[in-house]
C-alpha cells in the first residue's frame, strides 16, 4: 500500500507470535525473495520496460512459469502489498475503545520508530515508489492494488465502529484511508526522497483527522 516498513510485532496484549512457518512455505517466501531480488537489480541495470519476465527467471534462477505463478504480471513484483494483512492484523491488536486514527497513528509511529531499515530495504523501498510515479503500468496496476487493501480495512473498520464492512460510509473512510497513505508515498517519491516518510504519513492523518485548513 505505501512504502512504509512492516508494521511492528503485536502489542503485549495480542496473541504471541505463531508457530514458525513449515518447510514449504520457508520455501515459497525464499523464491519469492529472489525474484524480487532479481526484478529490483534488473531494472537497477537497465531499466523497467528493458526488464523481462525472461531476464528475472534467469537471474532468480527460476523458470518464467514459476515467476509468474508468484506473480501474475511484471508490476505485481513491484506492487504485491504484502505488507497489508500485517497492517489489519496490528490495528486489531488496538484496544477496542480508542479512536480509529488513533489507532492508526499508533500502528504508523511504530512501525516507522523500529529504526532505520537496513540499506537495501531502503533502496527498494526509493525504487518502488520512484517506479509508481514514472512508470505508467505500474500506476495502473496500483490503482488496482489499492482496491483489495481498501477492502481489508473495511473488514477492521467495521468490527470497530459496528458498522456493515460494505457499508457507503465505511468504504469512502477505507479508500480515504488507503489513498492518503499512496499520495504519501507518491509526494516521497516525486520530491526525491528528501521528506521524511514517516512524517508525510502523520500529515496526511492530520488531513483526514482535521480536513483542509484554508491557505
Amino acid at each position: 500500500m505505501t512504502a512504509a516498513r512492516t508494521p511492528p510485532p503485536a502489542t503485549p496484549a495480542a496473541p504471541a507470535a505463531g508457530p514458525r512457518p513449515g518447510l514449504r512455505e520457508r520455501k515459497k517466501i525464499k523464491t519469492r525473495t529472489a525474484i524480487r531480488e532479481a526484478t529490483y537489480a534488473l531494472i537497477r541495470e537497465q531499466g523497467y520496460d528493458a526488464t523481462t519476465i525472461e531476464q528475472i527467471a534467469e537471474r532468480a534462477e527460476v523458470s518464467p512459469s514459476t515467476v509468474l505463478r508468484y506473480f501474475p504480471a511484471k508490476e505485481d513484483i513491484v506492487l504485491t502489498d504484502e505488507y497489508a494483512p500485517l497492517l489489519v492484523a496490528q490495528l486489531r491488536a488496538r484496544p477496542p475503545g480508542e479512536p480509529w486514527l488513533d489507532s492508526l497513528r499508533h500502528v504508523f509511529r511504530a512501525g516507522m520508530a523500529l529504526g532505520a531499515p537496513a540499506p537495501e530495504e531502503a533502496e527498494a523501498a526509493r525504487l518502488r515508489t520512484r517506479l509508481m510515479v514514472e512508470v505508467p503500468a505500474v500506476r495502473t496496476r496500483m490503482t488496482e492494488s489499492m482496491a483489495v487493501t481498501g477492502r481489508l480495512l473495511c473488514q477492521v473498520i467495521g468490527e470497530r465502529t459496528g458498522r456493515a464492512p460494505d457499508g457507503f460510509e465505511v468504504r469512502v473512510a477505507a479508500m480515504s484511508l488507503v489513498g492518503a497513505l499512496t499520495e504519501a508515498s507518491l509526494y516521497w517519491a516525486e520530491h526525491g526522497h528528501e521528506d521524511d516518510l514517516g512524517a508525510l504519513v502523520d500529515r496526511a492523518l492530520d488531513v483526514l483527522e482535521q480536513g483542509l485548513a484554508p491557505g
